[in-house]
């Protein structure tokens, strides 16, 4: 017996909109992304496309027309509602441009709920295009089949992030310089949480001293070996989310 098909195809595209979605809704996709279903995918009348509108879930839609500049489409029925997202906040100091976008994509494909940019005093940048963020993290979620976005911030002083720091929610400080093992320490906190990591140099003792001195910091270690800016947001992500996010679902 020929196996069922999956519906809908597993091959069909997926794009977030900036609008709210419905059922029989008509979509009008531009720019960028009619560029990408016309020409890259190749769409054509009838063929399935995914949608999101980080709101309402996910949504199936077929492709009503193809024009020079857009592509038509019809909104079908709600797959499923938008997932529920662990409430973890990354605070990553900023990096080499090519790194900082690893972080992002790594940081959406994880499941993270919010990115905050961080500028520290051995931070090689100090800037952040949002527009470009937003379109990483967006293509992030599109490939890895998310119905969510990270919100992205715009990029603070670390002073000022520790300034104004929400009481009820750890800040678990990846301190290269020892701390409790991250498992044990996520594992045992039932707060909300956020992780601080820093840029290539590390932080100065100056800005150690000051987050270890901040009641909600708590140091954590990542292990024996010292890593880089990006492995340490991968990693601290990873093992948060096995120990207190929704990989256990």
């Amino acid at each position: 017996m020929a196996a069922t098909p999956s519906w809908p195809p597993r091959s069909a595209p997926r794009l977030f909109v900036g609008h709210t979605l419905a059922e029989g809704a008509s979509v009008s996709i531009n720019g960028q992304q009619a560029h990408y279903l016309a020409k890259v995918m190749r769409v054509r009348e009838g063929d399935v496309v995914i949608l999101c509108d980080d709101q309402t879930g996910e949504w199936t839609s077929t492709v009503e027309n193809v024009g020079k500049r857009s592509v038509e489409l019809h909104v079908a029925s709600n797959l499923r509602p938008r997932e529920d997202v662990p409430d973890l906040w990354l605070c990553a100091a900023l990096l080499k441009k090519d790194r900082f976008d690893l972080v992002m994509e790594k940081a959406t494909e994880l499941g993270v709920a919010r990115i905050m940019p961080i500028v520290t005093r051995r931070c090689v940048a100090d800037k952040l295009n949002l527009e470009r963020a937003q379109n990483i993290v967006t293509e992030a979620a599109e490939q890895c089949a998310r119905t969510a976005l990270p919100l992205i911030e715009a990029p603070i002083k670390l002073q000022a992030l520790l300034h104004d720091w929400p009481q009820d929610r750890a800040l678990y400080f990846a301190d290269e310089m020892g701390g409790d093992p991250a498992l044990d320490a996520f594992s045992s906190d039932q707060r909300a949480s956020a992780l601080l990591v820093g840029p290539e140099g590390g932080f100065d003792e100056a800005e150690r001293a000051m987050i270890r001195a901040h009641p909600s910091a708590r140091p954590i270690s990542l292990g024996p070996r010292i890593l880089r800016g990006e492995t340490a947001a991968i990693v601290a992500l990873a093992v948060w989310m096995a120990a207190k996010g929704d990989w256990s679902n």
